[in-house]
């Protein structure tokens, strides 16, 4: 009974003084708001983000020259850019001398590419990349529409190409069937023979937006200037690291890597991908929790205001309780509640205000809806912490007044 009389109590102060309860919720209200909503988008795309790079494999690994996430400044840039090419020749050598890896794909790519078909054209910026037989099984690509590469394909480097669907929407309206049709890239044409299946977005980037060709036609039309990229896919979990050091040495003795000197490649597993996508948000976290802090620290000194305050305003209320038995305790907790009451209301306000802008942040990029429940919760119980912290004082004066004192008090 005294709780539900103390949060009564609480919400007939904050109606009693509007302006100064609105400016006290408000600074309550903006600092769970700022940590919410920069948490709640950050778990929306952090678990889009897991899904994805799960849904590549977890006993799937690559190497390539490039690090996944580039960090160091220009001198770790120069640094990686003078490393040598891998080439599609060491792909297939690496194939040669391992065994553990039961699919090991080979590709390299050109961006920036226009396809055409009759009338229709795509924007500038579809990547072409030339892949082996094994990408298919080490990427888990499927196909939706007509059919995979095939061994013929690849054996005579024929101008075959499997397309993602963002390239079907733009070249192929009015329901044409693109299986069998002959698409323009760069002045070469190419027949579609199949069309991946839709794997969304991530981050806002779609993953539809790219087509694939043999490697040996690939050659032929773009040179082989870039650098390949190899995925290897391991027997199982349990297999991987034993797979991941078998293609270490072997990638270290066919680029001839003195003893003691650092891999010239970079080796990315899913977990280090999204390792090091966390270690990157950690900085927005921070940011969110700094705001969040000053905010609250100066939300709870408004709240010992209004409760110092109410305090002062009920003095002969606080008298004539004591004078009737009332004891120290009963006061001293009927203030805590009412501050963490109004530190309360401001929260919820906060947190409901921070989970809908984190998620319409998140629908913008494109990636789904989350109720980040342990955030809410931690919000929860920082509102109780400020109102605790901050209200201990004021119920702490109302009660040790003297009762006969607060009683000629006018």
């Amino acid at each position: 009974m005294q709780l539900f009389e103390s949060i009564k109590l609480a919400y007939t102060s904050i109606k009693g003084s509007k302006l100064r309860s609105i400016l006290t919720l408000l600074g309550i209200a903006v600092g769970l708001f700022s940590i919410i909503i920069v948490m709640t988008a950050i778990s929306a795309i952090q678990k889009n983000v897991e899904d994805v790079f799960n849904s590549i494999g977890t006993n799937s690994f690559v190497v390539q020259k490039w690090p996944a996430f580039q960090t160091g400044g220009h001198g770790a840039m120069r640094e990686y850019r003078n490393r040598k090419n891998l080439t599609i020749e060491e792909g297939d050598r690496l194939r040669a001398m391992t065994s553990l890896p039961v699919a090991l794909g080979i590709s390299i790519y050109v961006g920036g590419k226009i396809v055409r078909f009759n009338n229709e054209k795509t924007n500038p910026n579809i990547p072409i990349v030339g892949v082996n037989q094994e990408l298919f099984i080490a990427r888990d690509l499927k196909i939706g529409e007509g059919r995979n590469l095939s061994r013929t394909d690849y054996e005579y480097s024929k101008f075959a190409a499997v397309i993602g669907t963002d390239i079907k929407d733009a070249l192929f309206k009015n329901n044409i069937d693109p299986i069998g049709q002959q698409i323009k890239i760069s002045n070469f044409n190419f027949e579609v023979v199949g069309v991946f299946e839709k794997r969304g977005t991530i981050l806002g980037q779609s993953q539809d937006n790219y087509i694939c060709i043999p490697l040996g036609t690939f050659e032929k039309c773009f040179g082989t200037e870039r650098s390949a990229s190899f995925v290897v896919m391991a027997a199982s979990d349990k297999l991987i690291e034993k797979t991941m050091d078998e293609v270490i040495g072997a990638m270290r003795k066919i680029r001839k890597v003195p003893v003691g000197e650092e891999n010239d490649f970079e080796i990315i597993t899913n977990d280090q991908l999204i390792a090091q996508f966390n270690d990157l948000t950690k900085y927005f976290k921070l940011g969110a929790g700094i705001v969040a802090f000053i905010a609250l620290l100066a939300a709870g000194v408004g709240i010992m205001n209004i409760m110092l305050v109410s305090v002062t305003e009920r003095t002969r209320e606080i008298g004539i309780r004591k004078a009737i038995g009332a004891r120290k305790k009963s006061i001293l907790t009927q203030f805590v509640i009412e501050a963490v009451s109004l530190s309360w209301f401001g929260g919820l306000i906060g947190i409901f205000a921070g989970v809908l802008a984190g998620n319409l942040v998140a629908l913008q990029l494109g990636v789904p809806v989350v109720l980040p429940v342990e955030w809410i919760i931690i919000g929860l119980l920082v509102t109780t912490f400020v109102g605790v912290v901050f209200g201990v004082y004021p119920a702490m004066k109302a009660a040790n007044l003297d009762p006969i004192e607060a009683l000629r008090y006018e």
